[in-house]
């Protein structure tokens, strides 16, 4: 069934910058602004796996960069992959993917929608699902569509590559996923598949498997991959990353504890600053007379401003201020009430109990490492009491555990 286009805003300038910005690759680069000039409506793909149940600041990037597309009028179609989530992409992954069940996606589902929409204007995007078609894909099909790849250009893919030469087990799963996804594109009939650098395998199979059905192939963007908070590429799997849904402090305690060096990046790929700011970003970063915690300040309150709002961005920033540069108590302190059955357990099986250490053992490191403070309201002056005692019972008080853990105790 062809698909009614309708004509859309052509601006050259927001055109050259949704080609340039964050932008890491584009095949066809040139037929894409073509195309975009021609005020001609432009079916535009992104596929998301629900492999977590929080959208990240990473996965906000391609996200940020189709907001710009439906912001001239082109057509979204953002696709759940909730079939492709199950056979798990081996993008960028030295060891097989673990399958996730039918369950566990459903769980990561729940509030995709209501994340994404905080990006894109959900009354303008086509969300599509694509177990609707790759469940009903015969073998017949699939032996087919096989043909457009072979074990040498999966094996050519840098991370299978490597898993081979070191003897690591591949599975067949991991070869049929970019097929899977490449056959997505046909299905809702992209015109352009956004995604992130290190899908580019994936992104090209759409283009192959279009070939192959006569269609005209994608226009591929890739954008900037971010990095997370212990330098790695964000993801969930990595269990680095800086959601758009973290509470205000959680998110602005992460941003101010990355590296310096990704100050400008952040500007980039997760703000709105224009090309001036980041060039002043720049500038002020490479005078050290400059603290760049003055300008990650900024940033962290931009950012939770963009996912919250601007007074709760101001809240986050003053109670960061307060707490960790003027060794203050948040606001927003996490309590333990303790039970009368609880008042003679040990300070650590309580906090263990209550979910802020994993286990006794990493309370017992956090002790002998003297990054459990007790803080103590003196009228206007806080002083930090370090605790020693790993064994120490339950007693009422305000415990800082590490750098960013508050708690009090109430007996």
């Amino acid at each position: 069934m062809a698909i009614k286009k309708t004509k859309v805003i052509v601006d050259e300038e927001k055109i050259n910058d949704i080609l340039t910005r964050g932008v890491e690759d584009i095949i066809d680069k040139e037929e894409l602004k073509k195309d975009l000039m021609s005020g001609v409506e432009l079916r535009i793909k992104l596929g998301i796996d629900p492999t977590g149940p929080k959208l990240h600041l990473g996965r906000a990037i391609p996200l940020r960069k189709l907001r710009e597309f439906q912001r001239l009028g082109h057509q979204i179609v953002l696709i759940v992959g909730d079939f492709t989530a199950q056979i798990g992409d081996a993008s960028d992954k030295n060891e097989k993917r673990p399958m996730l069940t039918r369950q566990q996606i459903d769980e990561n589902l729940k509030d995709y929608k209501s994340q994404i929409g905080k990006i894109l204007d959900l009354s303008k995007t086509e969300f599509v699902y694509n177990n609707d078609w790759l469940s009903k894909l015969t073998f017949s099909e699939l032996i087919k569509l096989s043909e457009c790849f072979s074990v040498q250009q999966m094996l050519a893919r840098r991370n299978f590559k490597e898993r081979f030469e070191e003897g690591k087990e591949i599975s067949l799963r991991e070869f049929l996923y970019p097929m899977m996804q490449g056959y997505d594109s046909v299905e809702i009939k992209a015109d352009v598949e956004i995604g992130g650098f290190d899908q580019l395998f994936n992104l090209k199979a759409g283009r192959i498997i279009q070939d192959y059905y006569g269609m005209k192939k994608q226009h591929l963007l890739t954008c900037e991959m971010l990095e997370g908070t212990n330098g790695a590429k964000m993801s969930t799997s990595q269990g680095n990353i800086i959601s758009i849904v973290d509470e205000p402090d959680d998110m602005f305690g992460k941003i101010m504890a990355m590296k310096d060096g990704l100050i400008v990046k952040y500007m980039k790929l997760c703000t709105d600053a224009k090309e001036e700011e980041l060039e002043e970003a720049e500038n002020f970063l490479a005078d050290k007379n400059n603290n760049p915690r003055d300008l990650k300040l900024k940033l962290a309150k931009a950012i939770v401003g963009i996912y919250h709002n601007e007074k709760v961005a101001t809240k986050a920033e003053n109670n960061f201020i307060e707490t960790f540069q003027k060794g203050g108590i948040p606001d927003n302190i996490s309590q333990i009430f303790v039970k009368e059955e609880e008042k003679d357990l040990d300070m650590g099986d309580l906090i263990v109990k209550n979910g802020f250490v994993k286990s006794k053992s990493e309370w017992k490191r956090l002790i002998e490492t003297n990054s459990v403070k007790e803080i103590l309201e003196e009228g206007e002056n806080i002083k930090e009491k370090t605790l020693t005692d790993y064994k120490v019972k339950v007693f009422p008080a305000s415990l800082k555990i590490g750098k960013k853990k508050f708690v009090q105790i109430i007996l």
